[in-house]
């Protein structure tokens, strides 16, 4: 059962029962059509309480059925939404928790509402590419205003009832509930004091008018337009103009155009890449072999080795996240450098209103330093961030081996390094794994989770779980070079450099990637990460991998000492103190130098092909990734893309966007590549996965 029907005297109590958020699917949607026409049909009854069970009243429609019949089947989401608004009975909405996307908007239906304190309430809908589309546009404005209903459908984000309780002649609640403890009993009891009232209130049937609806609409347009939040998606301005449509059009005609402007964006290649990321998001905490009964350890007390960047922003992590940090490092001048950073970053976000002072005083009350591995001995897990060399790793892992308490997990940050290797340094490898962070590591989302060969389930099983609470996304890799992330963009910086060879401009290759919609291009990116790092990767590949080819041009414009914005010079000219790419004459010479003493002539380069050589390079390897078991799946690789390095959220992550463009073409694309003498054809060799996928008309997300 989905729902619970309960008689409280002469009240009703429906009860939505769908963990975990009590999601309004078909099975759901009927049993609570049948519980509310029993209590239509008890002369007893006279009024009826609406609720969910658990940790929400209802987040709102079940993604897995858009686009699907499910959604359409009787009854569906606007039936449900009809009969309640259109009972005979009085019905309050119990309010609690997280009431967000078409739980709001049947909540919208009943004809009261009480609220517990802390409720989340949101129409979340843009964030999937869409617009609320169970009348959402057009009652939300009718009882909280026009402007604070907008910003709110237009941002997605959710607010507490407290704040929306403030606003002026709201109709949103009619009462609030003392504490989530109090709200069934208090509902009811409301419930009982408006049993005789008549006629029933309706949402639908309240004015609804701007005093200035041009000027404010064409105002909200004009802000939309340029936000980056929305650029290159249609449903912010879409939900904008489905509100305007409320303030002009009889409420059943409003309703009408909603609900079109939704069906429409369903099918938008925008809406199906951010239900793509919003599942794939979901499904990166779940991995094969791990279960509900896989034990995950306390962990209670984290170390960190090495206070400098890196590691400062890895302790932030757990500081917010309310863990006791020991940071470790050589030296106390080095200690006291990093802590100082850290306090730096920290005192950042209390001016910006992000972070109270006395949250502040209390993180760095809970953070102790120290020169001594054996201060690290209580810690439940530990994680090193030192310098990217292996020899340097195995000295840490093994004082980390001699000092660390039985069953502590001890953790490498290495972003390319041999994983197994590292744990092969302790008597313990069943307790190492990876926690690879992304530079600014207390501000990136992702954390590429590094299994190797003899880590335990349960260390896996901890690790994944911490990363939720310290608000990561977590995406489990297998041990290769690179990882998942890095051994990608190494051939997507590879097909930039041959780029180069062949006439492009460093801006153009970025601008190109940039209009496609990445947050910068790959010489504009290397420039901020240093381009020193990739130069000694390119140094470690001659000896190790001396078949796969590189241009020369990364070299040699490191020998020159132009390692990017932190030399204030590499692929282009910076300004001291501020980041802005400036065309460099010198690197423009360097080029054109180049390509005329090994006899490269310039050739025209168009957009589509710089974009396709360069994301296509990602899609082929990402394959390659797949066939290896590095991945696990497909939308696991778009995580990675999407949360650590900048690829086009509209866009869904390289390997949704390659079946999006469809993988016959990108073979097809591939194969013209492997033609291009300047151009590496052995690695435009299609994957097999790719390839098969190609030839069979099935899709990565279907491997």
């Amino acid at each position: 059962m989905t729902t619970t029907y309960n008689v409280h005297d002469e009240v009703a109590l429906i009860t939505l029962v769908n963990p975990p958020v009590n999601g309004l699917n078909w099975q759901t949607r009927q049993q609570c059509l049948i519980h509310l026409e029993q209590a239509l049909g008890d002369p007893h009854i006279k009024a009826i309480v609406l609720t969910g069970e658990g940790k929400a009243f209802c987040g709102g429609a079940d993604i897995k059925e858009f686009g699907t019949p499910k959604a359409l089947q009787e009854p569906n989401l606007h039936t449900l939404i009809t009969a309640f608004e259109n009972a005979d009975k009085p019905i309050v909405a119990a309010l609690h928790s997280v009431v967000m996307g078409g739980g709001l908007e049947l909540s919208l239906a009943c004809h009261y509402r009480v609220s517990a304190p802390g409720c989340q309430i949101a129409l979340p809908e843009v964030k999937l590419g869409l617009i609320p589309g169970a009348g959402g546009t057009q009652r939300l404005p009718r009882v909280l205003g026009v402007e604070v209903a907008l910003n709110m459908i237009v941002s997605g984000e959710p607010i507490l009832s407290e704040r929306l309780n403030m606003v002026p002649a709201q109709k949103l609640f009619d009462k609030m509930a003392t504490s989530a403890e109090d709200l069934i009993p208090e509902a009811l009891d409301f419930a009982r004091e408006i049993s005789t009232d008549r006629p029933l209130p309706r949402v639908r049937d309240l004015s609804l008018k701007h005093p200035q609806a041009d000027a404010y609409f064409q105002f909200a347009k004009n802000m939309v337009k340029n936000s980056p939040q929305a650029k290159n998606l249609p449903a912010p301005l879409k939900a904008i103009e489905a509100i305007r449509q409320a303030t002009l059009l009889p409420f059943a005609q409003g309703l009408a155009f909603e609900r079109e402007t939704f069906l429409n964006l369903m099918w938008t290649p925008e809406s199906r890449a951010l239900r793509h990321l919003f599942g794939a998001q979901r499904n990166a905490a779940k991995v094969a072999d791990l279960d509900k009964d896989t034990p995950i350890k306390n962990i209670q007390t984290v170390g960190i080795v090495g206070s400098g960047t890196m590691g400062g922003g890895i302790a932030m992590n757990f500081l917010m996240a309310g863990l006791p940090v020991t940071l470790l490092d050589t030296s106390q001048e080095a200690l006291d450098k990093g802590v100082l950073t850290l306090t730096q970053n920290f005192e950042d976000r209390v001016k910006k209103g992000k972070l109270k002072a006395e949250k502040l005083q209390s993180m760095l009350k809970a953070l102790s330093t120290t020169v001594h591995y054996a201060d690290l001995s209580h810690c439940d897990l530990i994680i090193e961030a030192v310098f990217e060399d292996l020899a340097v790793k195995e000295k840490v892992f093994k004082a980390l081996d001699a000092c660390a308490k039985q069953g502590a997990i001890l953790a490498t940050n290495t972003s390319t390094l041999d994983v197994n290797a590292i744990a092969s340094f302790t008597q313990r490898p069943g307790d190492v794994l990876g926690m690879h962070f992304f530079s600014p590591a207390n501000v990136m989302k992702l954390l590429e989770v590094v299994r190797a060969e003899k880590t335990s389930k349960e260390v896996l099983a901890s690790v994944m779980s911490v990363a939720k609470k310290i608000k990561k996304i977590a995406v489990v890799s297998g041990v290769c070079d690179g990882f998942i992330g890095n051994r990608m963009i190494e051939q997507y910086s590879r097909q930039a450099g041959f780029l180069l060879e062949e006439g492009c401009s460093p801006a153009q290759i970025d601008q190109a990637l940039e209009r496609f919609g990445f947050a910068m291009g790959p010489f504009r990116m290397s420039d901020l990460a240093g381009n020193d790092i990739g130069w000694a990767i390119r140094k470690r590949r001659y000896i190790e991998r001396p078949e796969m080819k590189y241009s020369p041009m990364g070299d040699l414009i490191c020998v020159l000492g132009r390692f990017g914005q932190k030399t204030g010079a590499g692929w282009y000219d910076y300004k001291s103190g501020k980041r802005d790419a400036i065309h460099s004459p010198l690197v423009e010479k360097l080029l054109e130098d180049y390509r005329t003493e090994h006899g490269l002539k310039k050739r025209n380069v168009t957009d589509d092909e710089i974009v396709q050589r360069l994301v296509f390079s990602l899609v082929n390897e990402g394959a390659k990734i797949l066939e290896e078991g590095i991945a696990s799946k497909s939308s696991d690789i778009d995580m990675v893309y999407i949360t650590g390095y900048g690829f086009p959220i509209f866009r869904g992550g390289p390997m949704h966007y390659a079946q999006e463009f469809g993988l016959l073409n990108v073979v097809g694309a591939m194969k013209r590549f492997a033609q291009n003498p300047k151009d590496d054809a052995q690695f435009w060799q299609p994957a097999e996965r790719l390839l098969s996928l190609a030839k069979e008309g099935r899709a990565f997300s279907e491997a």
